[in-house]
Parts: C-alpha cells; structure tokens; sequence
C-alpha cells in the first residue's frame, strides 16, 4: 500500500518516516514539506538517509492508500478536502479532529472551520475505539498527554471503579520533542536542560480530550523536564469508596490482558518498579501500573510513553493497520533498548 506523510520535515513526520519504512505492508510514496522541497528526506533526518526520497511541495499530492497528516493544528482542517481526494484513509496527527464536538474548540482553540467532519472522524486510540477503526476513512490521532492519561485511567472507568463524579488529579511530565522541531526558545537545550518547569499549570488542551473520552473533569497540569522522548502521567484518583489491590488487578487486566501495545508495571522487582518512560523509548508500548494507599481510598496511576510513538506515530499507524485491514501489530514491534541514554 502507499502511504504519504505530509508535514515529513518535523520530528512526527520523520517517525512516521522510519515506521512508514519498515513496515511490511507500506510503501513510502511521497513526503512533503514547503521548507525542505527537493531534498531528500535525511536531509532533514539523519537516521533516514538511506531512504531514495525527496520531499515534495504539499501542494503536489499524490494518489495514495493512506495519507498520515503530520501538521500544525489548523492546517488539516484548511486541506482536509484535498487530503481526502488524494488519499483512502487519511489519518489526522494534529487536534484538528480529535474532538468529536465543537463546543471544545470553541473553548480551547479557536473554533473549527469544518465542523461538520467532527462526526466523521474516529479517534485513533485503538485500546478505546478498536471496534469503531475498521474500514474508517478519516482517523485523528490523540495528544500525546491526553494519550498517557486516557490509558492510565481507562481501566477504572471500564469496570466500575469510577464512573465520572470523582476527584482526579493528573500531572504529566514531558518531553521536549512535544514542542516539535520549531518548539522555539522554550524547548532550546540552554533553556530546557534541568528543568521541571510548569507550563501548563490549568488549561491545557488535552483537557478536552479526557473529559470527552473519559466523561471526566480532570485537575490537569503538565510540566516540561530535561527528556526529549517520553510522557509521564500520575494520576491522583479518589473513588467514593474503597477498594482493594485485587479490585484494581482484575480492572486492569480485564482491560489490557490482550493487548498488544500495553505492558504493566506496578511495584514489582528491579530498578523500574513502576511506568517509566525510558524504558520504552521507541516503542509503541504503554506502561501502566498502580499504587494504593493505606487508606484503600486513594489509587495512584502511574502510566509512560514515547510521546513520539504511542502518543503520536505509533498510535497513528496502529489505527491505520486497523482500518486498513491489516495485521494491527505490523510495523510496530519494536520493543525498545535497554540501556539508553536519556530518552
């Protein structure tokens, strides 16, 4: 099958890039970008040189099975209609249809230009939407904060431990690769080394997200830390009566058991005893695991990614082997390394 990535020059497109490469079922047709037009595509990422491509003019499309749409937040939205002649499926990277309803962008963005596409578009997330990916032809990819709370928290709300009235408090840690290649002064090496530094104390966007597929109001901030790759979430939950550590095992394991892209880590042997996002750098796995305290009365949900895999590329591709038709795990076996550097 072909597969185009427009938006190929930023850090979402070049791993949509390398997956796109290596999958057994795609072929890499066309990679776009204004700025890099008629380069090749390791110009722009190193680890992709031996790919034979050059990137193209956005405006030049070709005709493609799957179009993985890896752009700023509006830019989809504004193209939509020439991304879905040019492609079968079209899968969305940015917030542009991630929420299934307008009233969230009026609230945090700037409103929507289109929609009457918000109904249309499944969200990719396959641990939340599997049954809804099949045959779909217009796929959003999930924020990548929102993504490690949603799978931290989703098994709670899948077996009855919460059912939306209780107190949550989430707090992500993230990396810089999150602000993107052109993440500005803020994501510099001078400015970000070090640090764990709010930046999104109330209000973030991915607010949205959990609220709407998890029928939540969260208590939400996230800080920026000295990582490039990974998102940490810890969520604080408080359920309106006690519960036990088998109540949370057997929530857990009913909800992910069989999942592929899910492995849990709660307080067992070792140096990593609970999710971390080192140990899965270049993955599309979600670490997830728990803690209760004395009291029975409050969990605490620890959950880790790669930002630029199951919360972005990897969770793109997985939802477009799934709609697709295709063996769901093809592409994405990469299980990580161990030892690496800072991830």
């Amino acid at each position: 099958m072909r597969a185009s990535v427009v938006g190929a020059s930023g850090f979402t497109g070049g791993e949509l890039c390398r997956l796109i490469d290596t999958h057994p079922e795609f072929e890499l047709a066309q990679a776009t970008s204004r700025e890099y037009a008629n380069k090749t595509v390791g110009h722009a990422h190193p680890n992709l040189r031996h790919l034979d491509v050059r990137f193209s003019e956005p405006s030049d499309l070709e005709s493609v099975d799957v179009l993985f749409a890896a752009t700023p937040h509006g830019v989809s939205m504004e193209h939509i209609d020439g991304f879905r002649d040019a492609a079968d499926l079209v899968v969305d990277l940015s917030a542009d249809f991630r929420l299934p309803s307008v009233e969230p962008y009026d609230e945090y963005y700037d409103g929507h230009a289109r929609p009457e596409l918000l109904d249309e578009a499944e969200y990719a997330l396959p641990e939340l939407n599997r049954e809804n990916l099949p045959g779909a032809d217009l796929v959003a990819a999930g924020g990548c904060n929102a993504t490690a709370s949603i799978m931290g928290l989703l098994p709670l709300f899948e077996n009855g431990i919460l059912d939306g009235d209780e107190r949550v408090v989430v707090d992500v840690k993230v990396g810089s690769s999150e602000g993107g290649a052109g993440g500005g002064r803020a994501a510099s090496h001078a400015e970000r080394s070090g640090v764990v530094r709010p930046y999104a104390p109330t209000g973030h966007r991915h607010e949205a997200e959990i609220a709407e597929y998890l029928g939540i109001d969260v208590a939400f901030t996230v800080h920026a830390v000295d990582m490039i790759r990974g998102a940490s979430a810890t969520c604080h939950v408080f359920p309106d009566g006690p519960v036990s550590k088998g109540d949370l095992w057997g929530a857990y394991r009913g909800s992910y058991e069989d999942e592929p892209f899910v492995r849990m880590a709660s307080g067992g042997g070792g140096v990593y005893r609970y999710p971390e996002p080192k140990a899965v750098a270049g993955s599309n796995v979600a670490e997830v695991g728990f803690e209760l305290d004395r009291s029975n009365r409050r969990v605490v949900v620890f959950s880790a990614i790669d930002n630029m895999m199951k919360g972005s590329a990897g969770q793109a591709v997985h939802a477009a082997n799934i709609a697709l038709g295709i063996e769901e795990t093809a592409g994405l076996e990469f299980t990580g390394l161990h030892p690496v550097g800072a991830p």
